[in-house]
């Protein structure tokens, strides 16, 4: 077996599709297939089965895919010990993070890397080279992206499935409260704390379908025995901000992400009897941490994290 024609499998079961395996390796579609079938004759079990048009992992497929991302991280431990790549502390590392994150976290990120370069060092210290992108997908994607990015922002809420620990490492960023979001002239302004009972009989802006406050809506119906009147759907907290200004709906909002400005229009005030918090983790390969500059940003995410949320 060659180790790249496991890492294909292995990415063939994150990706879900031939065509994602090619695009993310930089590869063409035909050279994957090919390689899976190389795969496939030195073994007698059957690794893929057909899903409508994509190639998918049977139970034996995923169980070589496991083992082949043992071996892919052994190798990346052997490289760590004997290769310059890993102690570089200059290199290029790849972020993406969901939209508030991204907000709230890339520029004091970029800032906090540059202040670490004192001016007048002669040479100049090495320090990681960070590419930004957003993401914006439902809590169970998450883990999939790190077969593209070094280091991934991702959220999830309390009762959600814990991140599968077996495929990716997980380090802690926040625990952060969703909030209730109310116009600052709205009649819900003037408590200090608000039940599922004051909120569930007002129309609100909320999430689509497999993000966080749809959760929280989801619990507040229940908890009130009404359900809850969703008038818009949107995912970006800046939009749903703006229309929760206006005082015709009320929203979700996170406390500590949503970068709301001093005279937005919006209060926030926390939600009591239902659990509105969420975890804000960096997600990465094992092989990936080996690296000095990956963990050099990490170490900076975890401190601008800290600032913002006053730890």
């Amino acid at each position: 077996m060659e180790l790249h024609q496991l890492q294909m499998l292995r990415e063939l079961g994150e990706l879900g599709s031939v065509k994602a395996v090619a695009d993310t390796l930089s590869v063409t579609p035909s050279a994957v297939s090919q390689q899976i079938s190389l795969l496939q004759r030195q073994v007698s079990t059957p690794l893929t089965r057909k899903d409508g048009r994509n190639l998918v992992l049977t139970e034996a497929g995923k169980v070589l895919a496991d083992a082949g991302a043992d071996v892919i991280n052994a190798m990346a431990g052997a490289k760590a010990a004997i290769g310059a790549y890993q102690q570089d502390p200059g290199g290029t590392v790849t972020v993406s993070g969901f939209h508030s994150a991204g907000q709230a976290l890339f520029a004091p990120l970029v800032r906090r890397l540059a202040d670490a370069g004192p001016a007048g060092l002669a040479p100049a210290p090495a320090l990681p080279r960070v590419r930004l992108s957003d993401e914006d997908v439902a809590q169970h994607d998450f883990p999939a992206l790190t077969a593209r990015y070094d280091l991934v922002l991702a959220h999830r809420m309390d009762h959600s499935p814990a991140w599968p620990d077996a495929r990716v490492r997980v380090i802690p960023l926040a625990h952060e409260p969703l909030d209730i979001a109310v116009a600052t002239n709205h009649p819900l302004a003037a408590l200090s704390e608000l039940s599922p009972e004051d909120v569930v009989a007002y129309p609100w802006v909320a999430s689509r379908s497999g993000y966080s406050p749809a959760d929280v809506l989801t619990a507040i119906g229940a908890v009130a025995s009404r359900p809850v009147d969703v008038v818009h759907r949107i995912n970006d907290y800046s939009a749903a901000a703006a229309l929760v200004s206006t005082g015709e709906v009320i929203g979700l909002l996170p406390r500590y992400t949503s970068g709301l400005a001093a005279d937005s229009g919006v209060t926030l005030r926390p939600l009591s009897g239902i659990s509105t918090r969420r975890r804000i983790d960096l997600l990465a390969r094992p092989e990936t941490l080996k690296r000095a500059s990956v963990m050099i940003v990490a170490q900076a995410l975890q401190q601008v994290m800290a600032e913002l949320t006053g730890d």
